[in-house]
């Protein structure tokens, strides 16, 4: 994977649809598989038949791993909690893996280098949310994921 692109955005408010649950660093796969299975279920769609989605986790904590998790996606229906992204600054990477099943890799490095190398160096600091954004784009023979992350000047 080439180093990411950074690049920063204004935001405005999004609302979504979908579930909550717990995360933790050490299941997340299973975390996200879980709760896309709940979300499927209820909104009686298979995988990749609801685009755009989105899996977002916020208020990480660093020490135990945890993290809250939302996967959902543009439909309201029964069942399903709003969220509504705030409006603001954030950072978007673009992933792009060889293969559609090593989008979870890809993505992990992209965050990593984001946490890592670029906020430190950055005149911005997380505000704690991040998200991926599966589109159209996600699917195909040369699949493309976004990622957000909620940032502020310090």
């Amino acid at each position: 994977m080439a180093k990411p692109v950074v690049w920063l955005l204004q935001c405005g408010e999004l609302s979504w649809y979908g579930l909550w649950g717990k995360a933790n660093d050490q299941t997340i796969s299973k975390d996200i598989s879980s709760l896309a299975a709940a979300y499927h279920k209820i909104t009686r769609t298979k995988k990749g038949e609801v685009l755009p989605f989105i899996v977002l986790t916020r208020n990480y904590n660093t020490q135990s791993g945890d993290a809250e998790l939302f996967i959902g996606g543009e439909k309201r229906l029964e069942g399903l909690e709003k969220l509504i992204l705030p409006q603001g600054e954030y950072a978007k990477i673009t992933v792009a893996p060889k293969f559609i099943f090593m989008w979870g890799l890809y993505a992990g490095k992209a965050k990593r280098f984001f946490y890592t190398q670029w906020l430190p160096k950055s005149p911005y600091e997380s505000k704690n949310l991040e998200y991926e954004l599966h589109t159209d784009e996600s699917l195909g023979k040369k699949p493309t994921i976004d990622v957000f992350f909620a940032i502020k000047g310090r």
